[in-house]
């Protein structure tokens, strides 16, 4: 779990918390791993009995070449935690400067002391780069010490459980091979090439000394690692450090005769920069984002520890570059194959629009970039137009081998367009729309229309058949209340989209238009398609079915289920769940969240009191939603468990499986626990508006967002809320239905009441 814990990333390169040094035999009990986001094999899926359309192949991220691996030995005692004796340690990682750090002494079998001083950054402004330092103090003795420092590309994917659909595939024989080492002089440079999605990769080494006696330099090699030996005569006192630079570069981004440049010249001016320059620029960059966060709560430590944990692991994960997502487990792990998922959009993107603007937009240039491999889905699945995201990719394919928990879950599309009508809202940025939002908008509403039927014995409403919704528990149904509703508002968004372009942006419309092909007939079948829909609604007990078929299947036996048999889906065939009235996560209860302004207070009450007790929470995506929509509701110890398990889920390994990588969609729903929660914020039609409360217990909380330009400071305490407008435009806002205006640099103090 720890190796997940203490992992950093700067969005590009990610690497797991493990240690300098290798274990010895605890080494198979240890997940390591350094991934690169986009860099990818393609893995056949093994069908037992295929079909036509099914997904062939999966994308899987690979653990590429280990470049952190350091070896250190005293008088020829190599230095292992697993033996001798550890006197002092300490490992902690300090999220305001970004940096791991590990401080320890040893005494070696045969009783040498030594002191040891390990750092590490993956610094935000050098994406390529990774920096480490590495000090050793003899304490107790004086003698030659060595010091190897490797770059070894002898290394596998981790992360495969044969019962657990969350993780990752295994590869077989399809890791990383070695093609090439470069090792006549520093930098050394490894080639390495992937076997089926013919990618090449490029990490380069270097090296610089600090402090100590001189010492003796030796460049070693094999077929898959290279290692620089530094020999020194080290008295009694004496310390001696050892700085080290490593760089990666593939050929999804560079031309493959560039490469070794790039790295070499990468680790060259990493050297020249220095260690304590790049931590220095690591904490400027680090410093603006959590003055944007402005985030704190007082009178629990825990929880405030928990959520700024979080709130980091979302500033190391933003690929920053437009053609790449952001993986469920972030860039902590292989699990799920570091596939990008729906929950991206729904979740993160509110997040990053709120506080990283450029990110959210940079996510959404990276589902423009895979919006012809959509485009190819929606044709293998007999859609002569339009567009069908892949419910896990990482390339654009389809990587999903369970097509009822994956292809099926055609609402991807209309997450995708509501992330882009999220960030319009906190942003105000149209030109998104313009570039390439609007294409994006437009060719995923086709497949709506195209997905649906007009169906007589439903009043001849407009509907979904065998489709599946958020829950998971549920599978290819007819009518699923989440899909239809997002359905609906995204044919409508698209048709107001199309019309706002055609009226405002004609010369813009005019291009896009001929480009795919659309005209006011189609726009109209959308429109006319969204006022038919079918929505599910049952009058006797007057909640929203799930779907046609869920209020005529049996309960389950909640009572009689040991927790020991969940999570479900572990301990089950699907089709036993599939056959009861239980849920793995939200699904009517999410789509009050997202279209909250759609539903009275009464319905959405009458709805989560029959879906949460029938809610297993199994997903992480479970606990923020439900949390947020307690907190609209009054129901606040609800909102404060399901805030506390959401924040603590990683910290506490709330679900027994946190050394597979952090729940990167979970700690984005932590922070709207509370922003969208707690505080009431809401953005609909483009307006800002605030309903805070103060959870029992405690003195206070705070956060900041940015709304349309505007950086706006939120603080509650007491029976008081103070919003403060750093910076920006004049703001407009609510507060408890009351019209606030601030200028920049003004603030205002409201009650709560």
């Amino acid at each position: 779990m720890s190796e997940t814990i203490f992992a950093l990333s700067n969005g590009y390169i990610g690497i797991r918390g493990g240690f300098e040094e290798r274990m010895g035999g605890n080494e198979s009990r240890s997940i390591d791993g350094i991934y690169l986001n986009g860099f990818y094999e393609s893995v056949p899926i093994p069908h037992a009995e295929t079909g036509y359309g099914y997904a062939l192949n999966t994308q899987t991220m690979l653990n590429v070449t280990n470049s952190k691996l350091i070896e250190l030995y005293l008088e020829g005692e190599q230095f292992n935690l697993t033996r001798g004796t550890i006197i002092e340690y300490k490992r902690f990682l300090d999220m305001k400067n970004g940096c791991l750090h590990r401080n320890l002494v040893w005494r070696s079998p045969e009783g040498r002391e030594v002191e040891i001083k390990a750092r590490r950054v993956v610094p935000f402004a050098h994406r390529h780069l990774v920096a480490f330092e590495y000090r050793v103090k003899a304490l107790n003795f004086s003698g030659k010490v060595i010091i190897s420092s490797y770059l070894d590309g002898a290394v596998e994917n981790h992360v495969h459980e044969e019962d657990d659909p969350r993780f990752s595939a295994a590869l077989g024989g399809l890791g990383l091979k070695v093609k090439r080492i470069i090792a006549d002089e520093e930098p050394v440079i490894m080639l390495q090439e992937t076997q089926r999605s013919k990618l090449t990769l490029v990490c380069a080494m270097d090296h610089s000394l600090k402090d100590g006696p001189g010492a003796v330099k030796e460049i070693s090699r094999d077929d898959h690692s290279v290692a620089v030996n530094y020999y020194f005569d080290l008295n009694e006192g004496e310390t001696v450090g050892l700085e080290k630079y490593a760089s990666y570069y593939t050929s999804l981004d560079y031309q493959v005769a560039d490469l070794a440049g790039l790295a070499s010249e990468m680790v060259t001016r990493g050297r020249a920069i220095g260690f304590n320059v790049l931590l220095e620029e690591q904490q400027g960059h680090l410093e603006k984002l959590w003055e944007t966060a402005s985030f704190g709560i007082d009178g629990d430590t825990a929880l405030d520890q928990a959520l700024r944990f979080n709130i980091f692991h979302l500033f190391q994960a933003a690929g920053s570059n437009g053609r790449t997502g952001i993986g469920a487990k972030g860039l902590t792990s292989e699990g799920y194959d570091g596939h990008y998922f729906w929950d991206t959009e729904i979740y993160m993107i509110p997040f990053y629009a709120a506080i990283m603007p450029e990110e959210a937009r940079k996510l959404l240039e990276y589902r423009y970039s895979i919006l012809d491999s959509a485009r190819e889905r929606a044709r293998v699945l007999d859609h002569p137009r339009g567009a069908l995201y892949a419910w896990r990719t990482i390339a654009g394919e389809e990587g999903s081998s369970y097509y009822p928990a994956g292809t099926a879950q055609y609402h991807i599309n209309a997450a995708v367009a509501y992330a882009i009508n999220k960030y319009i809202e906190m942003t105000g940025d149209y030109s998104l729309v313009l570039e390439f939002g609007a294409e994006i908008i437009f060719e995923t509403a086709r497949l709506w229309k195209d997905l649906g039927a007009y169906i007589q014995r439903k009043g001849n409403r407009f509907c979904y058949n065998e489709v599946t919704g958020p829950d998971e528990y549920t599978a290819l149904v007819n009518n699923n209340f989440y899909t239809n509703l997002m359905a609906q508002w995204h044919l409508d968004y698209a048709y107001e989209t199309a019309c706002n372009l055609r009226d405002n942006y004609p010369d813009q419309y005019k291009r896009l238009a001929e480009k795919i092909d659309l005209d006011q007939k189609e726009l109209q079948a959308w429109k006319q398609a969204a006022d038919d829909m079918f929505i599910p609604f049952d009058g006797d007990l007057q909640i929203h079915p799930q779907d046609d078929g869920f209020l005529d299947k049996e309960p389950w036996d909640f009572a009689g289920t040991p927790s020991e048999r969940y999570p479900l889906l572990l301990h089950y065939h699907p089709l036993v769940i599939y056959r009861y009235q239980v849920c793995k996560q939200p699904d009517v209860i999410l789509a009050h969240f997202l279209l909250n302004d759609r539903f009275s207070l009464d319905q959405k009450c009458r709805d989560y009191n029959y879906y949460e007790p029938i809610t297993t929470h199994d997903s992480s995506l479970s606990p923020s939603i439900f949390g947020v929509m307690a907190s609209e509701l009054g129901f606040y110890e609800d909102a404060r468990w399901f805030f506390d398990l959401s924040a603590r889920l990683d910290l506490d390994n709330c679900l027994k499986d946190t050394h597979f990588g952090v729940h990167m969609a979970n700690m984005a729903g932590s922070w709207m626990n509370l922003v969208y929660g707690f505080a009431g914020m809401r953005t609909t039609g483009g307006s800002l508006s605030f309903k805070p409360y103060l959870p029992e217990g405690w003195k206070g909380y705070r956060f900041g967002v940015r709304f349309k330009g505007s950086r706006l400071k939120v603080e509650i305490k007491g029976r008081e809320a103070v919003y403060s407008l750093s910076d920006g435009e004049p703001l407009s806002f609510q507060h408890r239905d009351k019209e606030i205006f601030l200028a920049g640099g003004e603030k205002v103090v409201l009650s709560l009441d």
